[in-house]
This record gives C-alpha cells, structure tokens and sequence, in this order.
C-alpha cells in the first residue's frame, strides 16, 4: 500500500510539454480542489477554462473552513505518521472508504503543508518559529494546521493567487458568474459543457479535451446547512444524469458545532468550528428541572456549579472526551435534547462553555510574566487573551449572531448538515465512468466513507487538485495528443444546448403560484425530517413517495419571476431546486437500501444497545455507486466491494 501511487505514477502515460499546449482542460469550480487543478495544469503547460458561477474564485465556499487542515508531519513529536492518518481517516468513516485512496490522501498531506508555506499562506506558528497544530475530533494526536480560524480563506487565496499568476500568462481563461448546466460527450467521451453565463443569460458552448468537475457537495438538498446559499449539486447532477455513478448519497455529514435554529425565516446555519473542541467542554444540566429553568429564563448556565453539569461526551467517551468525532457527538447531543435537556427555547441545544480553558490559560500565561499569585480577575484576564488569538474571530462571529458574549457565557450550538461524503464515483484516478469526466474535492466520493474526520475536507481538495490529477489526466489525454481541436458545432453540442433551452423555457414560461424558495424549504423539512441525523425504512419510504410529489407539484406550480435574458437570480436557484429534487429521492432511496448503521448514515432499526451505530459488514461492505436511468427511484445500483489488507475491521470504538 505504501508504494501504490509511487509506482502507479511510474507506470502511467506522460505527456511532453509541447503536445500539452495542444490540449484543452475545461474545470468547473474554483474552490480549493478546482482552483489549485487549474493553477497547477495551467503551469503544466495545459490550456485551462475555469467556470465557476461567483464573481471571483476567491468566494468559492472552500473560504468558509475555519478550523485547519490535517497533515501528517509530526511536528509535535507525538506519535503521528502517514500510516496513523490513513488509519484514523478509515476508522473515523466506519470503514466505509476505499482504501488505496484513504492511504494516498495521507502520504500527500505534508506536501500540501510545503506547497501552502512556499505560496505565503500564514499558518499559526508557535513562538519558536515553527508551525503550530491542534487537534481535531477522532484522533489522539495534533495534526491539525489552521490559520487562527480562517484556514479556508488563507489556502483558497493561495491557490487563487497561483490561478491569477496563470490567468495572467494566458493559459486560464477564467468564465466567473458562468454556470455548467450539462455535459457533452461526443463519441463516448466528455468533450465540453453547455454554460449559461448569469450576467446575460446567453448558453455558450465550450469544448475540451476533458472536463474536470469540482464543484462541491450536495448539503443544500436540506435547505438548511452550512453551506453557502449558492452551493449546489447541478454539475455533479447533470453528469451523472449523462452516465456517472453517483456513489453514497445517503453519507451526510452533520457537525457537532453549529449555531441553532432560531426560527422559519433563516435560510442558512452558520458553523462554530471543530477546533472550539479542543478548548470547549459540551454539556447539559443533570437535572432536567434545570435544563427547564433555563429554557425559560429562570435561570442562567452561570448559575450551575460544575456538579450539576452534565459534561456527557467525557462522561460516554473517556478516551476521546470532546473530541470524539462529529456523528458520535453529533447524535449525542440529539440524545440529550431528544431527552429533554436541550437549553434554549426550542430544546434543540446545548452547552460549549471555555471557562475550565480560560481559567487553565490564564494561570499558565500569569506564570510566564512572572505572576504566580494572580488574583481570578487577572487569572480571567489572561485567559481570555489566550481564548481571543486562538479563536478570536469565531467569537467575534457568535457574539454578532446570537449577541450573546461567550467569553462570559457558554455558547450554545447543535448539530447541522456540513458536508456530504457521497458523490459521483471515481477510480484510482479520480475519473468517473464517463471517460474523460474527472471528479475532484467534495464532489467526489472518495476518501471519507461514511464520516469525514474534522480538517480533512481542505486535506482532500488540495491533494487531488495539487498532487493527484496533475498527474492522472495525463494518463487519459495521452491518447488526445493528436485529436486537435474540439468543434462545438456538432450534433451532440446542438442537442444539450437545446434541451437546456427547454428547460429554462418551461421554468420562465411556468406561471405558477409559489417561489422556488417555497419548495426548496418544503424538501428541506422532508430531508431533515426523514433523512437526517436519523433515519428508519417507514420514514423514508414516506420521504420518496413525498418528494416525487413535490417534484411533480414543482413543475407545476412554480413562478420564476423575470427572464432568461437578464441577471436573474431566481432563475439560477430554480435550475438548482429542480436538480434537489431528484438528488433527494434518490438519497432516500440509498439510505432506505442500506440496512445499517454506519458513519452519518444512522438506521434507528440499527444501533446498539447503547445507541452507537451498528454496521453489518456481511452484507455491506461495499460503495453503492447508482446508474441513472430516467428515474431516481429506480435507479441501477453497482456494488464496488470494499477490500482492507492493511487495516483489521473492527467496531469503531471512542471510549
């Protein structure tokens, strides 16, 4: 295993610098795993087209990961080794990912750290100089590099700035406010796409040699998440609707750590970042009078001693405390406001409180300037010094929000749709079954199986934009170097422009009653409802047979406002809604398939007697990569079976 991508890099075709002049390379999406492709293809001597529907790459919503990235450098001297990441990645997706892939995302990792530091990105450093980690959930070392808590930005303008340096060169041409709305293949493979530019409104046609998509996860299917408004699943979706595998959908992610509902009128969650766990304590009260009280007003956390606190991931977890990994502590908290001690209005919270850190920091910090009898004032003083460089901005953020300060009081938080493990299925390559159509990042499925560890999605994207594909495109356009050009004057060009007209057509000429965000709200509630933190057969058999209702009552009675003509942002989310629509039943369709419990798919039919997830690996063991074929609900499914020679499998234990 060690060896695998070093020698399947020396036994892949290469391509001399003067035929990859010759060669074109079309990339959707220019967040992290798109951006660092395109910057590094450019570089290869490739000719790139990016597209990516925002005005500028650099808001790409790879800019909203706060807590870092994970790289197996050892800087810490505890223990930590390529070999340890690869394990930690496998077990924390409860040994529901493909192996080889998990192995090279680790052996990449410190290149990435190396590539990021020579481009300028400011990673934390600890007094000495050197670079500073921390820990994420579902590990027992500090592998994690973050740049105070906008990790996200920091490497996203990086990788835009060695974009602008190929954007300037001439080998980018970049198509910002563009949006892929289809796939063309020509004789069986990807040689284009049909974009719709979002200022004009016109579909362009643009052709190339290969396609890379990276455009991200499918998380808005919830309508409530994490994820930027605009984020998506229409590039992914069309492709697959053109034959990709889509692989895993039901593998969603919820994160420990967000922000709470407050009410019907949000249309998105804000996250409070994994790396607060490393500081804060979770907890409830003991009592559920308490937990009452609180909920009413009656009473203030302050008011409750350390006694009648109830710190229940270090009470269920000794070993990993705070920082087991999200869906442990995600469908813990579930547990406890399920039982009655969730403590805000709603019920639908609980506590993560710094005080015990504060007070830790602050003494340490009082005896380095000599103060070894400080009174708490100063004690508290020194603490929350220590508290705002490590998290300053993230406090910052919850105050404006909540308007609640919690240096004085404990946040507040609840789990939230984050990120999707699923998504279209790739080989050793990151090609998808359509040759030609390669798939980077978060749109893929690849490396996380059924849970993503904490700082590995940043992990993720570079090392296949930077490392992996630069190398694995070579191997299929190989076989390109005499093709010449791609014309756009084809059949195949002149069918997907036209159906894409079509649709839009039917959506502007459709004078129904509600808006597009009147449905998108209405699939949000089934998704979470039926097909989220939980999940059981009657419920999501309910949610298919309402979602294809919904879907059909969409295309009927949905009003979007305005032109094709025009910048016309309701148009935009409706193409993006219609795709929901089906992604969601078929979603449903693969957690209904999948009759256990693994990762951030939870089965309450399967789960053990103390409530962990409980998997059958006799049965499915295996990545369920579905075929279209005209309808999400009856959809073909392919089993990749899921082989481990290095790893012993074993239920995922955090105690």
């Amino acid at each position: 295993m060690a060896e695998k991508w070093t020698k399947h890099k020396n036994e892949i075709n290469l391509i001399n610098p003067a035929n990859k002049r010759n060669i074109d390379i079309i990339v959707v999406g220019t967040g992290l795993a798109g951006g660092s492709a395109a910057a590094t293809l450019a570089e290869l001597g490739y000719n790139v087209k990016t597209f990516c529907y925002q005005d500028s790459p650099r808001r790409a919503h790879s800019i909203a990961a706060q807590g870092g990235i994970n790289a197996s450098k050892n800087y810490q001297g505890d223990g930590d080794s390529d070999y340890r990441l690869f394990y930690d990645t496998v077990k924390g997706g409860d040994y529901r990912s493909r192996e080889a892939n998990s192995y090279r995302l680790a052996e990449l990792s410190g290149n990435i750290i190396d590539q990021c530091v020579a481009q300028g990105v400011p990673f934390a450093r600890e007094y000495g100089g050197y670079l500073d980690n921390r820990s994420f959930g579902g590990v027992q070392v500090s592998r994690t590099f973050y740049a105070k808590g906008q990790t996200g930005q920091q490497l996203l303008l990086g990788a835009y700035a060695a974009m602008n340096r190929q954007i300037n060169r001439g080998k980018i041409q970049a198509f910002n406010r563009h949006e892929m709305l289809d796939l063309v293949i020509v004789d069986g493979k990807a040689r284009g796409i049909i974009a719709r530019d979002l200022i004009t409104g016109k579909l362009e046609r643009h052709s190339a040699h290969a396609v890379v998509i990276a455009s991200g996860g499918y998380g808005n299917v919830f309508y409530l998440s994490t994820n930027a408004m605009g984020s998506n699943v229409t590039a992914a979706w069309k492709i697959h609707k053109k034959g990709a595998f889509f692989a895993n959908p039901c593998y969603t992610q919820i994160h420990p750590t967000c922000i709470p509902v407050s009410g019907e009128h949000q249309s998105k969650l804000t996250l409070m970042s994994e790396s607060l766990r490393n500081d804060g304590r979770i907890w409830v009260p003991k009592k559920i009078e308490d937990a009452k009280a609180i909920r009413e007003g009656k009473k203030r956390p302050n008011d409750l001693s350390l006694e009648e606190r109830d710190f229940y991931l270090e009470r269920r977890y000794p070993s990993f405390g705070n920082l087991v990994p999200r869906d442990v502590a995600s469908r813990a908290a579930k547990e406890r406001c399920d039982a009655g001690f969730g403590v805000n209005k709603t019920g639908q919270a609980v506590f993560l409180d710094f005080a015990s850190a504060i007070e830790r920091y602050g003494k340490e910090r009082a005896s380095i300037h000599g103060n070894h009898n400080p009174s708490k004032e100063e004690i508290r003083n020194y603490g929350k010094q220590v508290i705002k460089e490590k998290y300053g901005n993230l406090f910052q953020m919850y105050e404006k929000i909540v308007d609640e300060d919690p240096y004085e009081t404990p946040m507040m938080i609840y789990p939230a749709v984050h990120y999707t493990m699923g998504g279209i299925w790739v080989d050793y390559n990151l090609q998808s079954t359509i040759p030609g159509c390669f798939v980077l990042g978060e749109a893929n499925f690849s490396d996380h199986g059924a849970n993503r560890l904490g700082a590995s999605a940043l992990m993720q994207g570079l090392a296949d934009g930077y490392f992996v594909i630069p190398y694995t495109i070579g191997d299929y356009l190989a076989q390109d170097i005499r093709t010449g050009k791609i014309p756009t004057d084809s059949k195949e060009f002149d069918e997907a422009e036209k159906n894409i007209q079509d649709t839009l057509d039917r959506l502007i000429n459709n004078k129904g009653s509600h808006s597009v965000d009147y449905f998108h709200k209405k699939l949000g509630h089934i998704m979470w409802n039926k097909c989220g933190m939980a999940r059981n057969a009657q419920g999501l058999k309910e949610a298919m047979a309402e979602i294809r209702a919904l879907r059909e009552e969409f295309w009927k009675e949905v009003r979007v406002p305005g032109s094709q003509y025009e910048f016309n942002s309701e148009l935009e989310k409706a193409t993006r809604v219609a795709d929901f629509m089906e992604l969601g039943e078929l979603l449903a369709k693969d957690a209904l398939n999948r009759n256990e419990s693994a990762g951030g798919h939870f089965r309450e039919e399967y789960q053990t007697e103390e409530g962990e997830a409980l998997r059958d690996d006799e049965n499915y063991m295996y990545v369920a990569a579905w075929e279209y074929n005209g309808d999400p609900a009856t959809e073909i499914l392919h089993k990749e079976e899921l082989i481990y020679e290095e790893i012993e499998v074993k239920t995922r234990s955090y105690k």
